[in-house]
Order: C-alpha cells, then sequence, then structure tokens
C-alpha cells in the first residue's frame, strides 16, 4: 500500500465496528453526495455537474485555497430551512453506520445569511434533521468564519447564545487561516467565554505554529483544531504536551489538502509519542473521501500504533469533549464494556 491510498474498511472490520467520538467535523462538509446531489438537481446552473459521478469527481484539490474555493461552491447549494434539515438528517445516518456515538459538528451560518437564512432559524432546522436519528448525539459548534472579520463574528454572539437550548456549546474559527491570523478576535473569545460558550480554533493547519501560539496566547481556546504544523517549533511542543491541551487532529484531510505530503509523514504518531493529547477526526469526510473508521485504520496500517494506543485516542476524544464530566465518565464506561471495543 502506498503512503497515501486510503485503507479499505469493511463494515465488519474492527474500526468500523468499534464505537467512537467525533470532535472536528463540519456538518456542510459531511454531506454524504446523494444528499448534495438533490440539491444540485434542485438549484444547479448550466455549469453544475450533470450526473452524481460528476460532482464526485469535483473533489481533488491542488491545495488549501483550492479547497476552500470547492467549499464555498458547494455551499452555495444550500439555500432554505427544508436544506439543512435534509442534510442534517443524511449526515447524521451516515455518522450513526459508522458507531459513532457523540460528534461536536461546526456550521457555518454566516455562510447563508446572503440566502436570507438567520440564525435562530437556521440552527432550528439543523436540529430538527439530526433529532431525526436516533441513536446518535451531535451537539453544535458555530464556525464563524474568519474571513468575514472579528466584527461580523462578534455580532453572531449573541444569536448563539439564544440557541443554545438547541445543543450549540461552542465557537470556532475555520477558513483561510494562512491570511486571517487569531489575535483580532480576543474580544469575540472573551465575550463567548462570557456566554458560556466554549471555544476552539483552526490553527496549525494552512498556517504555521504562529498560528497556534496566537491562539493559545491571544484567544485562550480550549482546544486546536488540527495542530499540524506545529512540530516546527519544538517549544510550543513543550508546552501543548505540558498543558495536555486537545489537539483535533485530521490527517486525511491534512494530505488532501496538501498540509502533509503523504499519511507516513504526517506528526500525529510522534505527538503520541511525545505525549500530546491527541484526538482523530475526519474534518470533511464527504469532501476527502473518508471516514472515522479510514482514519482509524490508517493509523494502525501506515502509522504503526497499536490498537491499545487508538482505544486510548478514542478515550481521548470522550475526555476532551465539552459533554458533562458525568456525561464522559457513562460514555467511557459505555465504550469499554462494548463488545466491539477489544474484539
Amino acid at each position: 500500500m502506498s503512503d497515501n491510498a486510503l485503507p479499505v474498511v469493511a463494515p465488519d472490520a474492527w474500526h468500523a465496528r468499534v464505537p467512537k467520538v467525533e470532535l472536528h467535523l463540519h456538518l456542510e462538509g459531511a454531506i454524504p453526495h446523494e444528499a448534495l446531489w438533490q440539491l444540485v438537481q434542485r438549484y444547479g446552473d448550466d455549469d453544475a455537474p450533470k450526473t452524481l459521478e460528476a460532482l464526485q469527481a469535483r473533489y481533488q484539490y491542488r491545495d488549501f485555497v483550492h479547497f476552500i474555493d470547492t467549499w464555498m461552491w458547494q455551499v452555495d447549494f444550500l439555500r432554505s430551512h427544508d436544506d439543512f434539515s435534509l442534510i442534517a438528517e443524511a449526515v447524521a445516518r451516515d455518522l450513526r453506520a459508522q458507531n459513532i456515538r457523540y460528534v461536536e459538528a461546526f456550521y457555518s451560518p454566516a455562510d447563508f445569511a446572503r440566502h436570507g437564512l438567520e440564525i435562530p432559524e437556521l440552527t432550528a432546522a439543523i436540529r430538527r434533521g439530526l433529532d431525526a436519528v436516533e441513536g446518535i448525539e451531535v451537539a453544535l459548534v458555530a464556525d464563524l468564519i474568519r474571513d468575514l472579520g472579528p466584527d461580523r463574528g462578534m455580532r453572531q454572539l449573541d444569536a448563539l447564545a439564544e440557541v443554545r437550548d438547541l445543543g450549540v456549546i461552542g465557537i470556532g474559527i475555520g477558513g483561510s487561516e494562512q491570511s486571517y491570523p487569531p489575535e483580532p478576535f480576543y474580544a469575540v473569545y472573551d465575550r463567548a467565554r462570557h456566554l458560556g460558550l466554549h471555544t476552539s480554533a483552526h490553527a496549525g493547519e494552512a498556517a504555521g505554529p504562529e498560528s497556534v501560539w496566537g491562539a493559545l496566547d491571544a484567544l485562550r481556546v480550549e482546544r486546536i483544531g488540527h495542530g499540524t504544523r506545529a512540530e516546527e517549533d519544538p517549544a510550543l511542543i513543550e508546552r501543548l504536551a505540558a498543558e495536555q491541551i486537545p489537539l483535533e487532529m485530521c490527517p486525511i484531510s491534512n494530505l488532501r489538502t496538501g498540509v502533509v505530503p503523504s499519511l507516513a509523514s504526517h506528526p500525529v504518531g510522534r505527538y503520541v509519542a511525545q505525549g500530546l493529547k491527541v484526538t482523530i477526526n475526519s474534518d470533511d469526510p464527504s469532501m476527502f473521501g473518508n471516514s472515522l473508521a479510514q482514519e482509524y485504520a490508517v493509523l494502525e496500517t501506515i502509522q504503526g500504533l497499536s490498537r491499545d494506543t487508538i482505544r486510548a485516542l478514542i478515550l481521548n476524544g470522550i475526555a476532551a469533549s465539552w459533554m458533562s464530566p458525568q456525561l464522559q465518565t457513562e460514555l467511557t464506561a459505555a465504550f469499554e464494556s462494548d463488545p466491539n471495543w477489544l474484539s
């Protein structure tokens, strides 16, 4: 198997059967292609793909900037509340089929204001779709989109605080990290904490260690999204290890967007060996052609991590989640007693 070939994971393979959690998943980047195809047929113009196969062929990227361009093209097919209920239900069913029990999923409400979709109604529509699927719990994290600037992010906070009863538990900033550093968002993050929202930030993906330092020192985040390039600064690795700041790592995503040249060279195994608090996630699986089960298979077959280590990483995901300590304890016990945990 080449460094960049994804392992095939059969439905009855251990990586598929073992119970899992996901802390770094973008709802809009996880739409099963069949569900997105319904929207392309509904809204597509003369330049839209004419077949499902042509749609699937669009998901190849030259670099991170090309990925962001493709993201913006895709989300333009989300234009109504019913569209969001449809895709939320489809995503939840796909996740449940992978035996993912708990998810903290990003959504990007500011992307859809141009269609007249406001945060309360949009969030309610997503929640309707998620609640249609039993056997999985999905909390929501609002991506404030760094490209839109801190003033726009600040204006979203009060509306987000009002929909906490719909399962909105935190904020993050995704988008063009290489062009928009974290520091200007410090007041946004202070206000979010005051409102009771948890905090994460994409950092160390399209930009280097300075982005991670900024997220830690200026934004005071609870978790780092990705952190892939943190090892370019040994002092940063020492801090991440000492403070046990959770990293939401997404190896296959980093390969697809050109952040790393190969799965074998990805730093995830080195981070585990250095004692960092690593969690494993799939990021935008429908856009990258991956699954969380494949992420764990990559760790075993390409990175050489043992299944005991993989189980520890799954439990890291529970410990780093924003569910209550009581629920963390209960879910850990449920995973460790699950018949698929060891076999």
